[in-house]
Order: C-alpha cells, then structure tokens, then sequence
C-alpha cells in the first residue's frame, strides 16, 4: 500500500487518525510483512524502518534518505538473544555491555548473517542494537525479525530529534506512519556506537 496523496493531505491524515497501541503495532507489524517501510519511533530518534531480511524494502529506504547503499543501516532487534542469529560470533562481552550501557548502545559486529546483504558493510560487519523502547522493541518481537533503523531525514539533512521536525517529503514516503509518541517533545539523541572484535577488542565510532 501507497499514499496516493500529496505531503501535505498526509500529516492532515495522521493528526485526524487516533488508534489505539495495539492497533497501531498491529498495523505496523502487517507492513512490514508485506515489505513495506513505516516511520516509527525507536530508543533514539524517530525512525525509517523495514524488514531488515527483505532486500527491496531495504533498497527503498536508501532511495527515500537518497543515500549511497555503500553506507551500512542499522537494525535493531527486540532480545539479546537475536544477536545469536543474526551475528556470526557474539562475543561474550557485548552482552555485558548492552546490560551496562546507560544509553542505547549501538555495536558494529564482525560478521552478520541472516540479513539483507545491503545492511552489511564492504567487510561483513553490521551494526545491531538491542532496544529497549516500548514500541521498537515490541515490533521486533511480533515481527520475529530485526528491523532497520535509520533516521527519519534526507542523507545530508538534520536529523529530527522530535516528530514534527521530519519533513512532510518523509512523511509521504512510507507505507505507514505510526501514531504512538508523535506528542514526545523530549529531544531524542542518537546512540552510542562502538565496533566490537571476535577477540572482543572495542573501538569507540561515537560516544
């Protein structure tokens, strides 16, 4: 399914439709199913999001952020215990880490597999981060897959920190936009992110 009316039309839509949590995850989760992209909120920034095994639906988030696909995405997963089928090898010390961390932690690992070849960077790695929002986390866990997550902005662009920052181009683009948090005002900020070796050496890429 595709918006078949202009941006503007868009937001009036969102702001008139009011639905319950459920329903909303609900609606979410049957997108993404069909290979859809949606704009939902994650334990950062707002985020675009699809099926982080399907590689059309991956493709088209690069298309609408307009970003070089030899820039890897992230994808997010709902339990540490996903880790296991979507890295090669866990080290032990990431999940000491992820349970430590006092703010998302984002770990760039040395192999993924299981995953759409576009999210993996030139050398294999892929960055995963488990969340612990309300919403992401639970559409991971009715998706039973990972799910990309990468800011709700034009490549080159500001990322939004709050919903209504996302431009009505974005807000067009996707197959669904969730209704859950459009009202945080709290200015999110992106994760930390560290690349984590199989001999569990750790790079700090941002903190």
């Amino acid at each position: 399914m595709y918006y078949l009316c202009d941006a503007e039309t868009t937001i009036q839509m969102e702001q008139e439709r009011i639905i319950s949590f459920d329903e909303d995850l609900r609606e979410a989760v049957e997108t993404l199913r069909r290979g859809g992209v949606i704009l939902y909120p994650t334990d950062t920034v707002w985020g675009l999001g699809c099926d982080a095994t399907c590689s059309e639906a991956v493709r088209r988030i690069y298309e609408i952020k307009r970003r070089a696909d030899s820039k890897a995405l992230i994808t997010l997963v709902g339990d540490v215990t996903d880790l296991y089928r979507y890295v090669s090898d866990v080290p032990d010390i990431a999940l000491s880490l992820i349970e430590l961390s006092a703010k998302p932690l984002t770990i760039v690992y040395d192999k993924g597999v299981n995953l759409a070849p576009e999210l993996l960077s030139a050398d294999g790695s892929v960055g995963i981060r488990v969340s612990r929002e309300r919403f992401s986390s639970q559409l991971c866990r009715k998706l039973r897959r990972p799910v990309v997550s990468t800011s709700a902005n034009r490549s080159g662009e500001a990322t939004p920190a709050i919903f209504d920052e996302i431009s009505p181009e974005i807000r067009a683009a996707v197959d669904y936009v969730v209704s859950y948090r459009q009202d945080d005002r709290r200015q999110a900020v992106p994760s930390s992110v560290i690349k984590l070796g199989s001999d569990s050496t750790v790079k700090i890429i941002r903190q």
